[in-house]
């Protein structure tokens, strides 16, 4: 069972939701990064989405397009990402940690170097936004030969039939992508999300995490009355920005912990 697992057993039999926040690795430098993650567990974070910077971020709105122009013009790449994961399991082995970013680097690095190398980092799951669930038995495959899971975005406009596919080789959680468009980006129409989720639990029993649009504890705790995680991105990436708009990193993880405390005390307002 992987650590990714586990963590959703426990909170199942604790009768309460994950929280993922998402951060990009090297924003706005390389040495924050860890620190934040650090700030992220203690402020409740069950798992960790550490955003891999890609110069045509085509999924993501301007929030984190931005964060990844901060990391890659400061050299972060797919390998300095993986140097951080382990830098981040030297004092915490416990908390997942999910990657998340596109095929480019992967294609790269070569799928099963990548898949080695993220193992033995401390990865515990990858999320490739541009990598189809029809065209990713093999991405799949590497990713569960060494115990990690491979993680699939479902949109709105994702039929039965395409969900059914992705519960093949999905595995850890599915992500439900809860409006149509970019990160960050719309109004987020919490009823419609509700009325989604049963058709996605038809084809998998797979737990659902639901991200793109929650902003605040209010949202976070509607969605967190139906799905089985929260992911929150734009809006940590905004905290992040503006507290080291001037240069000065200091106050970044205590800001960051604030707001991210703030959401799992919305997160815990729900009980299953």
């Amino acid at each position: 069972m992987s650590r990714i697992q586990k963590t959703f057993a426990r909170l199942n039999g604790e009768g309460r939701k994950a929280l993922i926040p998402f951060i990009t690795a090297g924003d706005p430098d390389a040495d924050l990064t860890v620190p934040l993650m650090h700030a992220l567990v203690e402020a409740g974070a069950d798992i960790i989405e550490l955003g891999v910077p890609f110069s045509d971020p085509m999924a993501d709105g301007p929030t984190i397009q931005r964060a990844s122009e901060r990391a890659l013009a400061k050299g972060m790449s797919l390998r300095k990402v993986l140097q951080l994961v382990t830098r981040f399991r030297t004092e915490d082995d416990k908390t997942p940690v999910v990657l998340m970013g596109y095929a480019n680097p992967i294609e790269a690095m070569g799928l099963t170097t990548f898949a080695e190398k993220a193992a033995q980092s401390g990865v515990d799951g990858v999320l490739v936004v541009d990598y189809p669930p029809e065209e990713a038995e093999k991405f799949g495959a590497a990713m569960k030969a060494q115990g990690m899971d491979p993680i699939f975005l479902i949109a709105p406009t994702s039929s039965a039939e395409r969900i059914a596919h992705t519960a093949k080789i999905a595995s850890g959680y599915v992500y439900y992508v809860s409006l149509a468009g970019v990160t960050g980006s719309g109004a987020l129409n919490v009823e419609a999300v509700a009325q989604k989720l049963p058709l996605i639990r038809e084809q998998t029993g797979l737990p659902v995490g639901v991200g793109f649009g929650i902003r605040d504890a209010a949202t976070a705790a509607r969605i967190a009355a139906f799905a089985d995680a929260v992911v929150v991105g734009s809006r940590i990436i905004e905290e992040i920005e503006k507290s080291t708009a001037n240069g000065d990193n200091s106050s970044a993880c205590a800001n960051v912990k604030a707001l991210v405390a703030e959401i799992r005390r919305g997160v815990d307002e729900v009980k299953k």
